[in-house]
């Protein structure tokens, strides 16, 4: 028996009703290149820490990642990666995993269980908050982050069996305003336009620095590209001078908060000067004469004084754009977690479609992908206890305290967390503590002991992401997509398991594992033909088998994958993906009809560990993913006209005496990354979070680098050192994020480590239409720290 054959056969006897004894296996073989020494050994899989999961490859020795290099093999970033993935060890190795089931005592302390007992509990525990009150009175929040995606779909055959209703995660918080937007002038709310930024001839970012955020493959090489060419264009609109500011040909250095009246002004001048493709307007799109009048009635130097941009600048900027062969743009949470959210997210569109750069190289485009990563909301859903909308088919999370903490019949009476950590990266992270101590169980699933798991009733080891078969499905590439299943390049920590094995065994102990599962699990050790026919068979006669569709691939699929089992998910991704575009799929080299050709992309998935193309298509086929039954992109949303029109009479927020400062809080910088780092010792330079100021601010209070300034805003107050820079506007600081977690030292004993910029910020300062919270324009004071 193989190692991963005797790995799988542990975790199945442990299914039949006992813990699975400590495995012997050892991480799966890489090429030695002809090596013996197996710390010379490269292992291929992907940087996490962003969504691009830019390909690299690893040494290892024993479970220590000692170096990290790009994989030149990965079809998309070609052996590129930034300096942050060479960081990756801290979060594989860190102090805080998790490595046995956790259970809360009485006293708030926890003690170590069996997986036998927590499956058990939890399963009791849920299913009899579902007989007395219903399943929908349990939120499932998480599934997933910037690489690990797979949690959440597996996630579906517990949330069947429990009749779960309601979910959310981070995109509820960042984006789904962005998605109700283009769901209006698309058709559908997980349909995006994504840049061709290596063929445009102009590239704009608004409210985004990709230098350190990223967002598209090789964005720093595409960047630099760009400014070495003398044709090729690069615009920013940032009040900051970042990085990618620091590059552009135009820096539209906009006020904080002040971005629609900038945005508005663009468009009005394109309007007025001629800048807009009519022919392209005419043919493709409905709408436009209303968007015009509207746009037409806009006071362009009211506006350049009120974003603080000079007229002659933003008329620039415009032209720029507007004479682009090629125009491709990308929006971020510099205004989509800022004032008038939702109407930045809609102008934001319009810039590249009046200007026709839809469906064509160097343009927007709609691409295809293996799974979306959000969903669609009909009009008028709402949650049944705030009545808050529900985008995406998400729940707002700045609604979630409202709908825990109330008398309300229908609140939420537990929260099954998943790979996120709410009580740290959610607004108002006070209001967040009084809420969930309200619940009646509070389950988490995670790799280390976070701020939400100190707060659980139940805490749940999953393996690391280096520990398991894992993807993201965030690649959105036009006129190729690609995709990496990533191989485990070690054994899963402790006691730790996949979640796919986790939510297994919970559908089993609730009582909701499909009939046909042991027969489909017969089938399959029969060949994949006979899966594939028993699979088809027990889809018509049992709706319980697609309603759980991916633990029952799991289960009946992945004992025949060895190591890879949990990717057994994307055998139903094959089937989607060769039925909805198959033309696209055999474009890139795979072969086959129907369910062969799923089959035959199964098995390439699988059985690529740098990645692959998996479809291939022309620019124009954009058009035929327009959802909309007219074909048509529709540009003018009535439900953000009249926040449009009150830009003429509305002036920009003012903090007065109380709050005269606007804190941008979780800038991106490159000593921080997303929160799956805990350890500090990371950081390479700015450890300690630093408050970043202008050199006018810093002198009025006093203060130098280094100097400690004290933060208060209406909901808390925190400290930081200065930092004094310009690369910030007068009245304007930033905080960075992913600091101001809990984690031991090397004596155990837990500190907090920089600023949590929750603890500052308020619930109720959101976007009035999709609740995105104001992270990026929070009102605050500064004092210096004496002493």
């Amino acid at each position: 028996m193989s190692d991963a054959q005797a790995r799988l056969a542990a975790l199945r006897a442990s299914r039949a009703g006992k813990d699975a004894p400590a495995s012997t296996a050892t991480a799966p073989k890489a090429k030695s290149n002809g090596a013996e020494d197996p710390t010379k050994v490269w292992h291929k899989t992907a940087c996490i820490l962003c969504s691009n999961n830019c390909g690299i490859e690893v040494r290892l020795d024993g479970r220590k990642i000692t170096r990290v290099r790009g994989d030149k093999e990965h079809p998309a970033s070609k052996g590129y990666t930034c300096e942050k993935a060479l960081r990756i060890d801290y979060y594989q190795n860190g102090r805080d995993r998790l490595t046995t089931p956790l259970r809360r005592r009485d006293d708030g302390t926890f003690e170590e269980v069996s997986w036998d007992v927590a499956i058990a509990e939890v399963a009791e525990r849920l299913t009899g908050i579902r007989d007395s009150v219903g399943g929908d009175k349990i939120l499932y929040y998480g599934g997933g982050g910037q690489g690990n995606h797979f949690p959440g779909a597996y996630a579906r055959g517990v949330l069947q069996t429990l009749g779960v209703k309601y979910r959310s995660n981070a995109l509820a918080q960042e984006k789904t305003g962005m998605f109700w937007a283009q769901g209006k002038m698309f058709g559908k709310q997980n349909l995006g336009a994504m840049g061709d930024f290596e063929h445009a001839d102009c590239a704009v970012f608004i409210g985004k620095n990709p230098w350190q955020s990223h967002g598209f493959p090789e964005s720093r090489n595409e960047l630099n590209k760009i400014r070495n060419d003398d044709v090729r264009k690069l615009i920013v609109m940032d009040p900051r001078v970042s990085e990618t500011a620091a590059m552009a040909d135009h820096h539209l250095r906009v006020r904080p908060g002040t971005d629609a009246w900038a945005l508005a002004a663009l468009l009005a001048i394109m309007v007025e000067e001629g800048l807009t493709d009519e022919k392209f307007l005419a043919e493709h799109c409905t709408g436009w004469d209303e968007l015009r009048d509207l746009i037409l009635g806009t006071d362009i130097a009211d506006c350049a004084r009120k974003c603080g941009i000079d007229e002659a600048d933003l008329r620039a900027a415009a032209r720029t754009m507007g004479n682009a062969q090629s125009l491709s743009t990308e929006e971020d949470l510099g205004i989509e977690m800022a004032p008038h959210s939702t109407l930045n997210s809609w102008l934001q569109r319009l810039l590249y479609l009046v200007t026709g750069n839809f469906a064509k190289p160097g343009g927007m485009n709609l691409p295809l992908r293996l799974a979306p990563i959000c969903g669609h909301s009909g009009e008028g859903e709402t949650d049944p206890v705030t009545g808050s909308p529900m985008l995406s088919g998400l729940m707002a999370c700045a609604a979630i305290p409202d709908a825990i903490d109330t008398d309300h019949p229908n609140r939420f009476r537990a929260i099954f967390v998943e790979s996120a950590n709410p009580l740290h990266t959610l607004p108002d992270s006070k209001r967040f503590r009084e809420a969930f101590a309200k619940l009646e169980c509070l389950v988490v699933i995670d790799v280390a002991m976070t701020e939400t798991a100190r707060a659980a009733d139940y805490v749940l080891p999953a393996a690391s992401q280096y520990e398991k078969p894992e993807a993201t499905f965030f690649a959105g590439e036009m006129p190729a997509n690609y995709f990496q299943v990533r191989h485990p390049i070690l054994e899963p920590l402790g006691d730790s398991l996949p979640e796919a094995e986790i939510h297994s065994r919970l559908v089993a102990a609730m009582g909701g594992k499909p009939d046909a599962t042991t027969d489909l699990a017969d089938a399959a050790q029969q060949g994949r033909e006979a899966f594939i026919a028993a699979l088809g068979e027990a889809s018509a006669t049992d709706p319980d088998v697609g309603a759980k569709l991916p633990v029952v691939l799991y289960d009946a699929l992945g004992p025949t994958l060895g190591n890879m089992a949990p990717a057994a998910i994307m055998f139903g991704a094959a089937m989607q993906a060769s039925m909805r575009y198959p033309d696209e799929v055999r474009a890139a080299g795979i072969s086959g009809e129907g369910l062969e050709l799923a089959n035959n992309l199964f098995d390439k998935l699988v059985d690529s560990p740098s990645g692959m193309i998996y479809s291939v298509s022309e620019y124009e086929q954009t058009w035929d993913r327009i959802a909309h039954t007219d074909g048509k992109i529709h540009l003018f949303i009535e439900e953000l006209a009249d926040e449009y029109r009150s830009l003429g009479d509305e002036e920009p927020a003012r903090g007065g005496d109380r709050f005269p400062f606007v804190l941008s809080a979780g800038e991106r910088r490159s000593s921080n990354a997303n929160d799956v780092i805990r350890d500090p010792e990371w950081r390479k330079k700015d450890k300690a979070g630093s408050l970043r100021i202008n050199p006018d601010d810093a002198t009025a209070l006093g203060v130098v680098d280094g100097d400690r300034i004290k933060i208060v805003s209406k909901r808390g107050e925190a400290e930081a050192p200065a930092e004094v820079t310009d690369t910030v506007m007068s009245g304007h600081v930033t905080l960075p994020h992913g600091f101001g977690t809990e984690y031991p030292d090397e004596t155990g004993e837990h500190k907090i480590h920089g600023v949590a910029v929750n603890e500052l910020t308020d619930i109720e300062d959101r976007d009035w239409l999709s609740h995105t919270p104001h992270h990026k324009h929070v009102r605050v004071a500064l004092e210096p720290v004496t002493g």
